[in-house]
């Protein structure tokens, strides 16, 4: 990163040696209002630091088109909102390469502490954004609270349940996934229509400046921008920010003609899908620009109390058996699936390495799709046993080996979190879900969509499946839209199912539909 202090310190340890401030404004050549019209947003914090982000652009009601080379960016980061208190400012480049997005990794912050941070592109200043440390390496914590989402279709509808996680007054938002879609313009919102790709007709993004744009509209709402605003953000990728159920390398099954690609064709389009979600997010990775490859699964601590393991299981994973229409088949083709992977050999091993070095009193893996086993029949009590084999019901070996390793390192208290199927879910944990007299080994919490739409056949259904075939399914509810929101003391893990009125307006109100408890050292959530 190129970072030119100003009258501070290089960010790499200890504080500054002076007030810092800011060089002295000077306006830039097609940099007015409305550059920062994307927001700015915080992410990956760590004990002494964080991620700070923002892309210049050129504002969308017109005027000066944003100059096609790289731009310095300034930034400032204090302990309070004015600015009177600042610890650290610097100036960074913004590369054209890389659309003029901005990651700055500030250091020799301290431990557990609220920070304020805003950047300045000649005289123009970003938004203010407010972001958090983590506390400090096994210091005793004594709450951490995030928001778990996923799932945001800007076509669908709006998002209040973004209003409601910023004025959550949160540590975190964790994202697991699918935070733009793909899909061509149609929307039943005539403000919600996706922006054109290059090749409409295709029900899919191809191009860098395809997945440019739909990111900049995305991040261009203002529900979006006030969370992104309001804390850290931790965040992983799915299938949507590329498309649709791919794996690895393989595009989505049933693609034919023009939609159907190789995997030398995918490749090139899964660069460009990886690049923009690099410009567009606040992670600390490393990224070579044009590459198909971007290493996202990573770790995060906080204090004694917390490990955050962050996973990827879109990049690495094997094609999803038997390659059936819409991913919906035998069961039976997910439990034989001996040589399938979701993570990849290397994610694997680090996963457990991480579990059995892991010290923190709750220990949590988030992943995309859910790990609970969701068997279901067309007509519930008869026919054939179906499950989803893009979820993890579609490689169940690997499924038993991350679950036997959660239950052999007897890591405490494990959690995983997971998205993708648009409705909200607690479940049991076993290592063998066929075996429900055998011992809960932890718990998953599936939060609903933002606001993608439930799309299994009906709640009704569901249930009824779910009392017939998945006893470990402790609550389920797909009719709503919104997020879950935790909190998580050193006793116990708290859970609130959050749910929005309707996704019809942008001010409908948020309430909590249920609350699920874990009691430290008791397996399994029960309802308070």
């Amino acid at each position: 990163m190129l970072l030119a202090a100003a009258g501070c310190s290089d960010g790499s340890s200890g504080g500054p040696t002076q007030r810092p401030s800011l060089r002295p404004a000077t306006p830039i050549p097609g940099v007015s209002d409305g550059v920062f019209s994307l927001g700015v947003a915080s992410g990956d914090p760590l004990p002494d630091g964080v991620i700070l982000w923002t892309r210049l652009v050129t504002p969308s009601s017109g005027g000066t088109t944003l100059p096609d080379r790289d731009i310095p960016v300034d930034w400032q980061i204090a302990t309070d909102e004015r600015f009177t208190d600042i610890v650290q400012a610097g100036t960074q480049t913004a590369t054209s390469v890389l659309a003029h997005s901005v990651h700055v990794d500030v250091r020799g912050l301290k431990p557990g502490r609220p920070y304020f941070y805003r950047f300045r592109a000649g005289t123009v200043l970003s938004p203010v954004g407010r972001t958090r440390t983590a506390p400090a390496t096994s210091a005793a914590a004594a709450g951490l609270s995030f928001a778990l989402v996923s799932c945001q279709d800007f076509q669908n509808g709006y998002w209040p349940a973004y209003n409601a996680i910023a004025a959550d007054d949160l540590d975190l938002v964790v994202h697991v996934g699918d935070y733009i879609y793909e899909y061509d313009p149609k929307s039943r919102f005539p403000d919600r229509r996706h922006t054109t790709p290059a090749t409409p007709g295709l029900d899919q993004l191809q191009t860098l400046d395809d997945y440019r744009a739909r990111y900049a509209q995305y991040k261009s709402d203002p529900a979006l921008a006030a969370a992104h605003a309001a804390s850290a953000w931790v965040v992983t990728w799915d299938d949507h920010e590329t498309e649709n159920n791919y794996a690895g390398l393989t595009d989505e099954s049933g693609d034919t003609g023009d939609k159907h690609q190789d995997p030398p064709a995918f490749a090139r389009q899964r660069a460009n899908a990886y690049q923009a979600y690099y410009e567009h997010m606040p992670i600390r990775v490393s990224y070579t620009p044009g590459s198909p490859d971007l290493r996202l699964y990573r770790r995060f601590a906080f204090g004694d109390l917390l490990t955050l393991n962050v996973m990827d299981t879109r990049q690495y994973r094997t094609p999803q058996p038997g390659r059936v229409p819409q991913d919906i088949g035998p069961a039976s083709l997910g439990d034989s699936n001996t040589t399938g992977t979701m993570a990849g050999s290397e994610q694997e091993k680090w996963l457990i390495d991480g579990l059995n070095a892991s010290r923190t009193r709750w220990n949590v893996i988030a992943q995309q799709t859910m790990m609970a086993q969701l068997h279901a029949q067309a007509v519930p009590g008869r026919g054939p046993v179906l499950a989803n084999l893009d979820q993890n019901d579609g490689y169940v070996p690997y499924r038993t080996r991350l679950l036997s390793a959660v239950r052999d390192t007897g890591v405490r208290n494990p959690v995983i979190l997971a998205g993708d199927i648009h409705c909200a879910w607690v479940n049991d944990l076993r290592v063998d879900f066929n075996r429900p007299e055998t011992p809960v080994i932890g718990t998953e919490f599936v939060c609903t969509s933002i606001s993608s739409g439930f799309f299994l056949v009906n709640e009704d259904f569901v249930r009824e499946n779910n009392r017939l075939l998945n006893p470990h399914v402790r609550y389920f509810r797909g009719d709503k839209r919104g997020y879950t929101r935790v909190r998580v003391s050193p006793g116990e893990w708290r859970a609130d199912q959050r749910i929005a009125e309707t996704i019809d307006r942008r001010d409908a109100p948020v309430t909590t539909d249920a609350t699920w408890v874990i009691e430290d050292g008791r397996p399994g959530a029960q309802q308070a």
